[in-house]
This record gives C-alpha cells, sequence and structure tokens, in this order.
C-alpha cells in the first residue's frame, strides 16, 4: 500500500477517534455515573487529607481501551 494512503487512513481514524471523545465529554456531565466518580471508587477523607483511587473506573477504561485496540487491529487485516 502507498504510504501516503496509510498515512491518511490513520489521520482518519485518529480523527473519528477524537470527534468521538470530544461528543463523549460534551455529554459526560449529563449522564448518571459520570466517569471518575463511579460506585466503587475509592475514597478516604482523613482530618486533614483525601486519598481516591478510582478503582473501578480504571477497570471500566481498561476495558474499553482494550475493545477500541482490539477493533483497530481487527480493522487493520
Amino acid at each position: 500500500m502507498d504510504p501516503i494512503r496509510e498515512i491518511g487512513r490513520w489521520l482518519l481514524i485518529l480523527g473519528i477517534v477524537l470527534a468521538a471523545a470530544g461528543g463523549f465529554l460534551l455529554v459526560g456531565g449529563r449522564l448518571p455515573l459520570r466517569l471518575g466518580h463511579l460506585p466503587g471508587d475509592i475514597v478516604y477523607h482523613g482530618r486533614h487529607t483525601t486519598i481516591y483511587f478510582p478503582i473501578v473506573t480504571c477497570i471500566v477504561l481498561s476495558v474499553g481501551l482494550t475493545l477500541i485496540f482490539w477493533l483497530v487491529n481487527l480493522l487493520k487485516r
């Protein structure tokens, strides 16, 4: 395949991914479960400190990115 066509194809894929991410960010605040504040995320409020570890958010992002990369690899073949 021509290298210019390959670069163009990847730029189109990147543009679609960025547009989808932008759309998610636009409507993300209106969703009932916001990313980063999911049930199961660990929050500890101490007297002078707050520790926050978004374990469920990390799992959801991991699964989502795995599916995206799997689909990109599937389309690449």
